[in-house]
């Protein structure tokens, strides 16, 4: 499963590592990606982002994965008062496995993650060579061809500043 974290109120890297802390309590975390700085989309009066995408297994079912990252977002004092307001922390299930699924709550793939540089960026960078469902696009090529009709984004932290793979 594959996650992208962003946040751009308060200490924005440290909500994304305490997000990453705390989901790492039901996710087996296998890898978390640089951070990366971009422009708000949609709503444009608010601060830049921080983004992260985070690379892990779960025994979680995508609802129950759905939930968590809504209570992560919760803990960090999230609030929703319009739609595309600034977030302390915001919590995407871009990917969960293969699958594909359009519920009411949950769509797989995330709808828009071929549009956002935020996502497509970091997640060249931790799994390039993923075939990406329905189609089977690989992530690095799809980001290659993409990039310079998206939003720029640039890295601003490692990886390590989120989160290290124990040994």
């Amino acid at each position: 499963m594959i996650l992208a974290l962003g946040s751009n109120l308060g200490d924005r890297l440290l909500r994304l590592r305490r997000a990453v802390a705390l989901l790492s309590r039901h996710v087996e975390v296998e890898a978390v990606s640089s951070v990366y700085a971009s422009d708000p989309v949609g709503y444009r009066e608010q601060p830049e982002f921080l983004n992260a995408i985070l690379v892990g297994r779960t025994r979680l079912r995508p609802g129950s994965l759905l939930e968590l990252a809504l209570e992560t977002e919760r803990e960090a004092g999230r609030a929703r008062p319009f739609p595309g307001a600034p977030r302390t922390l915001d919590i995407d299930v871009v990917f969960y496995g293969d699958l594909v699924l359009d519920g009411q709550d949950l769509t797989l793939p995330h709808p828009r993650w071929r549009e956002r540089s935020f996502v497509l960026a970091p997640l060249a960078e931790v799994a390039p060579a993923l075939r990406a469902p329905p189609d089977g696009e690989r992530v690095d090529r799809l980001w290659a061809g993409r990039r310079e009709q998206l939003p720029p984004v640039r890295r601003v932290a490692g990886p390590r500043s989120l989160w290290r793979k124990r040994p």
